[in-house]
């Protein structure tokens, strides 16, 4: 995949150098909400990158809980919201992901890591759930607006 993102940023990079600085910033911008959708989206399907689904939560002991008990609540609800999951662009780059407390969240499925559930519980071994990264659709989807972008502002 990063190949791809590679071949992609090599062949773009002259075409975007000759845009005006307003007009990239412009493309950044929308190729960024165009990212942040389509991961908002993957999340919301429960999907990582490739296709296979999220590893699915370790059950609980809820015997002595009192109470109501949430069930087939999806991962990550909050975390695909857009005020979560930021999104900057600007005519060198565009960032798309958390920031402070969430982060660290993200980066622990993200990457399948070790941390406390709550303040005072043991550690625990989360399973790797990829909440950011790049499709292949993705990769067609920035090519596409690229070219799409680019033709409409110097037409043939």
């Amino acid at each position: 995949m990063t190949d791809r993102l590679e071949a992609l940023e090599d062949w773009a990079a002259g075409l975007l150098g000759q845009l005006e600085p307003a007009s990239r910033n412009r493309l950044a911008r929308s190729v960024g909400r165009a990212l942040r959708r389509s991961q908002q989206q993957r999340i919301i399907a429960q999907q990582n990158p490739d296709g296979s689904k999220y590893a699915p939560r370790k059950q609980r002991n809820v015997r002595g809980k009192q109470g109501r008990v949430k069930r087939k609540v999806k991962m990550f609800q909050k975390l695909r919201t857009s005020s979560l999951l930021k999104m900057q662009g600007d005519g060198n780059a565009i960032w798309i992901g958390y920031t402070g407390r969430i982060a660290r969240i993200a980066k622990v499925h993200q990457y399948g890591l070790k941390d406390r559930a709550e303040q005072g519980a043991p550690n625990v071994k989360y399973e790797q759930r990829i909440v950011l990264g790049f499709t292949n659709a993705e990769h067609d989807m920035l090519r596409d607006t690229l070219l799409e972008h680019l033709t409409r502002d110097y037409p043939t």
